[in-house]
């Protein structure tokens, strides 16, 4: 979620409540932030591995993702409050590849957007985060399948450590431009450099529609998407702090999962949902993403 545009006023001047805890500061590069979640709240998972890799063609319907444990129901992105739509997600892995699944409930499944990387957040989609030491990465899909990807760094770490000099990350390049956050504004880390031009390499994802899209006089029972991440595509994010690639077992990295849906239930509904409740209108706030510990733990 990058835009503002498609809020209401009220729910504009609601972002900036935050959720009201005791959360205390936590020392990030030598710079305490106070995040607008509560640390006590943010959820934990553990991914499962598995031996035998899905077929990545959106229907979730191998046994390895019928055993997974799947999350908590998303709740609403700011207030952390029950949604009317149940979504759910869920995570394993192997030595090539971490996967993701989501179950979206929603009776009438729409869709607009065909062309890659754009503004899919102003569809009905799914979103996955995931945060490195240094930077995050940015990926939405919608029930076309339609993705939007980008990649950003705070720009200290950036600058500091020599990102700029990998050809890839040529901030001379078109689709590269700053980014200060979108309803939490300028986060103690400073600002972000966004490359609005990076694919992640490798990338496989899928969605299956289980009804009809674009049919409002029927009902359906919703979507589901599946991605399988290389982990060699991580290597950028896993450079921050040398992590391992593929993780070890009990490794902890921070993952965000949400969806936005221009389907609302009523003026208290924010539109965006997520596993981890930010407390704020804004998905890129890496200090309140879900913790996901990987586990050698076999999925049976």
């Amino acid at each position: 979620m990058t835009n503002t545009k498609l809020l209401f006023p009220a729910l504009f001047f609601l972002c900036f409540l935050g959720i009201s805890c005791n959360t205390p500061g936590k020392k990030n590069n030598n710079i305490t932030i106070h995040p607008p979640c509560c640390e006590d709240s943010i959820p934990t998972y553990t991914a499962q591995r598995i031996k035998q890799a899905p077929v990545i063609d959106g229907k979730l319907d191998e046994t390895v993702w019928e055993n997974a444990p799947r999350s908590s129901r998303f709740v609403d992105l700011i207030h952390g409050t029950e949604t009317y739509m149940d979504t759910r997600a869920a995570v394993l892995w192997d030595d090539d590849y971490l996967y993701v699944g989501y179950w979206l409930e929603e009776p009438n499944v729409t869709a607009t957007l065909t062309e890659r990387d754009a503004p899919i957040y102003q569809d009905n989609d799914a979103e996955l985060f995931i945060a490195g030491a240094d930077g995050y990465y940015e990926f939405e899909i919608n029930s076309f399948g339609t993705i939007y990807e980008v990649l950003f760094f705070w720009q200290e770490e950036f600058e500091k450590k020599g990102y700029g000099q990998l050809a890839e990350l040529d901030t001379t390049r078109e689709g590269v431009r700053p980014f200060n956050g979108v309803g939490y504004k300028n986060h103690p880390r400073g600002k972000r450099i966004g490359f609005w031009n990076w694919d992640f390499p490798g990338l496989q994802s899928a969605v299956h529609i289980n009804g009809t899209i674009n049919k409002p006089d029927d009902t359906d029972k919703g979507w589901t998407v599946e991605l399988a991440l290389p982990w060699k595509g991580l290597q950028l994010l896993a450079k921050g702090d040398g992590r391992a690639l593929p993780p070890k077992d009990g490794d902890v990295w921070r993952m965000d999962f949400s969806r936005f849906n221009t389907h609302k239930k009523d003026t208290t509904d924010s539109g965006g949902w997520a596993w981890s409740s930010h407390g704020v209108w804004d998905s890129h706030v890496p200090e309140c993403f879900t913790y996901v510990t990987f586990s050698n733990q076999v999925v049976e």
